[in-house]
């Protein structure tokens, strides 16, 4: 039985996109080659259906960026090209570093409630610092230490005399645990809503108070909720597996 050729129209339907987002990922190399009809209209198959699903699945990873955008489009050119074994092991993969990036972020969660919680001091500093000095001690550059000032996210005291900033303890634990958020992925916005509770007195629940966007706060990154952003990943790493077990189960 010779195949039912599909249009454009007919995916974008299946999939739930514009024709133009069809046309737009056949451009990128996400379909497979799409043969056309003596009139030229293209003629699709319910495998450009199955792998235009995995494409979409593997777009709502590849925001990430970095090594976890390079596996997730991996696992979309491997489809591509017709190896869903291979697909399969790298969607493997990639679940695992999202996993990993999870893990980083929960870890950095810990270094906060640890601090919140006055369990975890900087007790080897004994005299104040200089913002170079802090800077090198923390592997950080001295404009990310003005950046986060200047973004509210602590309040460092000057010399009376000169006006240079002193980094004392209180200001090098707070500082801890900044850049470990930030280095987990955590916005400003969010680490800066933190911290707004954090000084008003709350110490319990601050996991959530990051992750939670406020009803008036202008909340445009994923960062903002990283943890429940990450979840979302997750979720679709899970999803693009149990699409390529179904692509790998049809007898088409």
């Amino acid at each position: 039985m010779s195949p039912r050729y599909l249009r454009t129209s007919d995916v974008a339907r299946a999939v739930g996109v514009h024709p133009n987002t069809v046309r737009l990922y056949e451009s990128w190399g996400l379909l497979p080659p799409i043969p056309r009809a003596p009139n030229g209209y293209r003629m699709y198959t319910q495998n450009h259906v199955d792998q235009m699903r995995l494409a979409r699945l593997a777009m709502r990873i590849t925001w990430l960026g970095g090594t976890i955008r390079k596996q997730a489009l991996s696992v979309v050119y491997s489809g591509v090209a017709g190896d869903l074994d291979a697909s399969l092991a790298q969607a493997m993969a990639l679940q695992d570093l999202i996993r990993a990036e999870i893990a980083y972020a929960h870890a950095a969660v810990d270094v906060l409630e640890r601090w919140a919680q006055g369990r975890d001091p900087l007790s080897e500093l004994n005299a104040p610092m200089t913002i170079g000095q802090v800077a090198q001690y923390m592997s950080v550059t001295p404009d990310m230490l003005r950046g986060w000032e200047r973004n509210g996210l602590l309040v460092v005291p000057r010399d009376p005399v000169n006006r240079y900033r002193q980094y004392g303890p209180a200001e090098v634990d707070r500082l801890r645990v900044i850049r470990a958020l930030r280095k987990a992925g955590y916005s400003v916005m969010a680490i800066l809503r933190m911290m707004l509770a954090f000084d008003r007195g709350q110490r319990g629940d601050l996991r959530v108070v990051l992750d939670t966007p406020r009803p008036d706060e202008d909340a445009r990154y994923a960062t903002d909720r990283w943890i429940s952003a990450l979840a979302e990943v997750e979720s679709a790493s899970q999803a693009i597996i149990d699409h390529l077990y179904a692509m790998m189960s049809d007898p088409r």
